[in-house]
């Protein structure tokens, strides 16, 4: 078994949030040297996330940021100084692949535009995520995954039809961007495996997010005819919906694929959801307002895990709306070993989830926790770049590692 499948893989880590960091956890999960380079002077977004321990707000101890930089070294830098950009450059001479989330022409500023660093580095893999692209009318057009699902048009395809547009929960489009950077990216690996050559790539979150609504495209292409928002129900089963439980803010998603699954939960609830009109489809898509209303009376009188187990055990889609305590105790999680518990060097524990996929050959590795300030700034310099300690000291005292 090998126990590092990009073992000798050195990154340079320059992005902010999740977008970015995903891509270099990923990497760092099968055994890439991954730098992670912030400042504590202009502290990065995540690091102001929660959850925190106790509840207690510390940028060292976000378990937002500890989910997204696990396994990865840490250096603090003023990149705005001319000692800070002398550093980032030894740093990418030293690094196979740059990974990037800075507006559209921020390290053109620095005076590392792509065809410097490659000037530098003409084996580097560079890979820039942003919102919408480094180039083209909107290229600073700057903001979040939020933004990103809106301008791709989730915000007008989710949500109650009859309310505001909300659009999927969270920053959608920072989590959807990186699975394609990060493929795009081992894919240039290997192409410069074969050929010597480096290269940067453009990912832009909108454009990632577009993807994801192809039939939505194809369909609306076709017929002229686009959806809107239809709350949780769907087009091919009923009921297919979240109903609300005995306990408190206790809710359980609850789908009839076919008609004999609705035969079933019908027989289970009784009374009105046994009316032969119910019996297909089309009678169930007719009457859906009332539909749900008895499946809605069913469940507010039982608790999420009864009838959650009630159902999976009849082969009927149910699972409950999970907290977060749910998910640290639900079973399936566990026995994969989703949750990864480590010592945090400045006290109690860190949890962060495992990797998103399980490598039989190549298992991951979780070796460190996300990195507080600095706290691997003598490895990186004097290990990883060569430094003398007297240089490390000075740059110390002019204020560039910070």
């Amino acid at each position: 078994m090998t126990a590092n499948a990009l073992a000798g893989l050195k990154v340079l880590d320059l992005a902010w949030v999740v977008a970015g960091p995903a891509i270099g956890r990923s990497l760092a999960d099968y055994g890439a040297t991954v730098v992670r380079v912030e400042s504590s002077t202009r502290i990065e977004t995540a690091r102001f996330m929660g959850p925190f321990p106790d509840g207690f707000a510390d940028p060292n101890r976000s378990a937002l940021f500890g989910t997204y930089n696990a396994g990865k070294f840490g250096i603090s830098i003023d990149l705005r100084s001319e000692g800070g950009q002398a550093v980032l450059e030894d740093l990418v001479r030293w690094a196979d692949v740059l990974v990037e989330s800075f507006a559209p022409g921020q390290l053109a500023r620095w005076g590392m535009a792509p065809d410097r660093l490659h000037a530098i580095n003409p084996r580097l893999i560079g890979l820039s995520s942003s919102l919408m692209g480094q180039t083209g009318p909107y290229a600073n057009f700057g903001g979040y995954g939020n933004m990103g699902a809106a301008v791709a048009g989730f915000q007008t395809i989710v949500g109650s039809p009859d309310a505001l547009p909300i659009g999927p929960y969270g920053p959608y489009t920072d989590y959807v961007g990186p699975r394609f950077g990060l493929v795009a990216l081992l894919a240039a690996l290997d192409q410069r495996r074969r050929t010597g050559e480096g290269c940067w790539i453009d990912i832009a979150q909108a454009e990632s997010g577009v993807q994801f609504l192809a039939p939505q495209i194809a369909h609306g292409a076709a017929t002229g005819e686009y959806p809107g928002a239809n709350g949780n129900r769907d087009a091919s089963f009923a009921p297919h919906g979240v109903f609300r439980c005995s306990g408190e803010d206790e809710w359980i998603a609850i789908v009839a694929r076919d008609d004999a699954e609705w035969e079933t939960l019908a027989g289970l609830i009784g009374g009105d959801a046994t009316d032969a009109r119910f019996a297909t489809l089309a009678g169930r898509k007719q009457d859906e307002d009332r539909l749900e209303s008895i499946v809605a009376g069913w469940t507010a009188g039982r608790s999420a895990a009864e009838i959650e187990a009630e159902l999976q055990g009849l082969g009927i889609p149910a699972h409950r709306a999970s907290s977060s305590e749910d998910m640290l105790a639900d079973p399936q999680l566990q026995a994969r070993g989703h949750f990864v518990t480590l010592p945090h060097p400045l006290g109690g524990e860190s949890v962060f989830d495992a990797s998103r996929y399980t490598l039989s050959e190549t298992p991951a590795r979780y070796p460190r926790t996300a990195p507080h300030f600095n706290r691997d700034r003598d490895f990186v310099l004097q290990d990883l770049l060569g430094y003398e300690a007297s240089r490390v000291a000075e740059l110390d005292a002019a204020g560039i590692l910070r």
